[in-house]
Order: C-alpha cells, then sequence, then structure tokens
C-alpha cells in the first residue's frame, strides 16, 4: 500500500478547535493522583500530590451559563469563589519526574465541567493568542475556573511577557493557574534554578504562585534499553508500506515542509496518523529549523504516534552549541520525547498489516492517537478509550513506558 506523506499535508485548523483542544493529550487521559505512586526516597513527590490534591479540592465555585461555544467569546462565565492562598501552583524539578502527570491529575481533580478547564502547553497557548488575538483569548480563557500550562518556557522575552501579561488578566477575573517547567541540565542541584526563573520572569504575579520542587530521576529511560538503534531506509520504507496509516517522508524534506506550516497546525499534521517513518535523519542546520522540530516532537509525543527513523539516532539532532545555548531545554526534551517514540516503534517492523485498518482521517486505537482524543464536539468525551501500553512502575509512576517529560 502507498503510505501516507506529512509533506503533502497543509492543515488549516480553525480557531475554536485550538480552543477546543485545550484537554490533556490522550496519553494523560487516566492519569489521576492515585496512579502517581511517590518514590520514598524522594519525599518530594508526595508532598506535591499532598498540595494538588488540596488545591483541587479548593477550586469550587458554582456551574454557570452555557459551557459551550458561548464560552468561546466570554460569555457565560461561571462564578468563582476565591480560595485562601496563591491562585497559582508552579511545579519545578528536572525531565522525567513526572510533572506533566501530575499537572493532568490536577485538570482530572478539579471540580468542574471540562469546559471550564483548560489544558496547554506554553506554545499552545501563544499559538491561541496569535490566532484569536490578546483581548478575545482573555474573555475566553476568564471563564474558566482553571488554566493549566505544561513547559512554561522562560527562553523567549517576547513570549514571556506577552503570557505573563495575559495571565496577570486571568489572575484578575478569578481563574486558578497552574504551569510547569524543566530545570537545566546541570543545574539539578542549586536548588531551586527553575523556580527562581520563573518568579523573576513573572514578576508581579509571583505572589500568586505557590513553587513546588518535585525531585527524582527522569523515568522514562532509568532501567530501559539504550535508545534503539535506527533502521536502514529499505527497512523504514518497506514498514510505511505495510502498517496502515503510516507515512513515510525523507527527514531533510520534511524539515523544509514544517517551514511552510504554522507551528499551530503541526497537531492537525498528524491527523489520522498510526505511525511516522522517516529516511535520512540528520543534524538540524540551523535554530530555527529545531525549534520547529520540537513543536512537531511535542506534538507526536502528546498523540503517541510511533517514530521509526533510518539515518543518525535522534540524540545527535542537536550540536553542541544549540545544546548549551538559550534553547537547551527544548532541545532536551524533544531528544527524550524522539527516543521514547522511536523506542515505541520497535514491534512496527514486525507488523505486516494492520490488524485495524482505518483511513487517514480515522485514527482510533493504535499506535498513535489523533487529536486529543476528541468526541464529536472537539472535547474528549468522559469515556473515550485510552490507548495504553503495558504499564509498569519505573520512578514509581504508574505509566506508559514514556509518559511524561
Amino acid at each position: 500500500m502507498a503510505p501516507l506523506s506529512l509533506c503533502a499535508r497543509e492543515p488549516r485548523v480553525p480557531a475554536d478547535r485550538l480552543v477546543a483542544e485545550m484537554v490533556p493529550p490522550p496519553r494523560f487521559d487516566s492519569v489521576r493522583f492515585s496512579t502517581y505512586l511517590p518514590d520514598p526516597n524522594q519525599p518530594s513527590q508526595t508532598e506535591a500530590v499532598h498540595v494538588l490534591d488540596g488545591f483541587a479540592a479548593g477550586l469550587t465555585g458554582g456551574a454557570g451559563g452555557d459551557p459551550g461555544r458561548r464560552r468561546l467569546f466570554g460569555f457565560g462565565k461561571a462564578p468563582k469563589k476565591t480560595p485562601a492562598g496563591p491562585r497559582g501552583v508552579y511545579l519545578d524539578g528536572g525531565y522525567g519526574v513526572g510533572k506533566t502527570h501530575l499537572l493532568a491529575s490536577l485538570w482530572h481533580a478539579t471540580p468542574a465541567e471540562p469546559a471550564l478547564k483548560a489544558f496547554g502547553t506554553f506554545v499552545e497557548l501563544t499559538n491561541l493568542v496569535g490566532a484569536l488575538g490578546f483581548q478575545q483569548t482573555v474573555k475566553t480563557l476568564s471563564g474558566h475556573r482553571l488554566l493549566c500550562i505544561d513547559e512554561f518556557e522562560l527562553d523567549d522575552p517576547g513570549d514571556t511577557v506577552l503570557v505573563s501579561t495575559l495571565l496577570g488578566k486571568l489572575v484578575e477575573a478569578g481563574v486558578a493557574l497552574a504551569a510547569t517547567s524543566n530545570t537545566l541540565p546541570g543545574k539539578l542541584g542549586e536548588g531551586r534554578f527553575a523556580a527562581t526563573d520563573f518568579l523573576r520572569e513573572i514578576q508581579g504575579l509571583s505572589a500568586h504562585f505557590r513553587a513546588l520542587r518535585i525531585d527524582g530521576e527522569d523515568y522514562r529511560h532509568r532501567g530501559l534499553p539504550e535508545a534503539p538503534a535506527l533502521h536502514s531506509d529499505e527497512v523504514v520504507t518497506r514498514t510505511a508500506r505495510t502498517v496502515e496509516g503510516a507515512s513515510l517522508d525523507a527527514f531533510p524534506d520534511l524539515l523544509d515542509h514544517l517551514a511552510r506550516v504554522h507551528p499551530s497546525r503541526y497537531g492537525a499534521l498528524t491527523d489520522g496518523l498510526r505511525a511516522v517513518c522517516l529516511t535520512g535523519v540528520r543534524p538540524v542546520p540551523d535554530q530555527s529549523t529545531a525549534l520547529r522540530l520540537v513543536v512537531l516532537a511535542d506534538r507526536l509525543y502528546d498523540r503517541e504516534i510511533p517514530v521509526l527513523a533510518s539515518g543518525l539516532p535522534f540524540d545527535q539532532l542537536f550540536n553542541e552549541d544549540m545544546l548549551n545555548g538559550g534553547y537547551r531545554k527544548k532541545y532536551f526534551r524533544a531528544i527524550s520525547r524522539l527516543t521514547a517514540l522511536a523506542r515505541d516503534a520497535g514491534t512496527l517492523t514486525k507488523v505486516r498489516s494492520s490488524p485495524h485498518p482505518q483511513g487517514a482521517g480515522n485514527c482510533a486505537r493504535g499506535p498513535g492517537r489523533s487529536p486529543r482524543g476528541q468526541d464529536g464536539k472537539g472535547r474528549r468525551g468522559r469515556n473515550h478509550p485510552s490507548h495504553r501500553g503495558p504499564t509498569h512502575n519505573t520512578g514509581h509512576i504508574v505509566a506508559s513506558a514514556d509518559e511524561d517529560l
């Protein structure tokens, strides 16, 4: 069969879809505080669970208005009862200690219907502002009880100031905030590095946040095999032709195509895919290309789409200057996530035909899901099936093999 191609896709994404998809990614459909088992050697993990559980319980308030399309325009806002203490919590820690697991658990635990809670990455939030405009974004999110921001970025002053101003408006409207960020590699032994940076950057908002340090190892790669060796072009091409819903692209061509697609559309770019197959992986040539690849890696990881590739291993994508520069957090995250997806792709080479044929626009259960496990209204249904691989306890987090950053 002829494989699909990312390079042949030019998706158009309406603004209301960007809002509707502000929910935890599919791999976090089933996470709860009870499924996060703190490492007894890391007391900060236990403390974080208790604090966040209490924070969620305090976010009570009456339901108000129509939770549907009216809320996109800021009407039908729910009255809020402001709880005592900070209106925000910030999770500070290293890679793979379960911060996103906890943030998604907070979203699930908050006593409000999904239309009154928003969850997205920092990049997705800035994309929303770009699509709706600043004032419309304020109106849209002011009707929410909680806004969760995963991977708060401190490397772009313009975006940081933009989002900081937005958060200030939302706090004034009574919206509770929660955010995560990664401590830089090499800084894990230096106390509250990322928390200090975060609070400094948001300046006047610092009083609204309680910073929680979460210590631990990157469980994704602890106790697991080394990053899998990449395959030959022949194996990758053959696999793409035998796995229903797989795409096949030359890596250099994909990098060129990403420059022609706005990053807010990268999620839609992967709609319906069950696997991404790439030939000729090589180091990215420049910073702009690298940053676009980071966004694509995040969207693939959100949707649990395995990546089978030939060429260089993913830990050689970014040169030394990039890994030591201002965007290094993003690059380490991309390496970690792409390596996890490459490991997930290990079974693809054994697949001769798909047991569940499906078209490019209909990705049901399978190696990849899209987009964000939506129901017919663009939001995840309460009983939407959650695709899970074999669970295991690595670092005392019960999760699928490579679940959280």
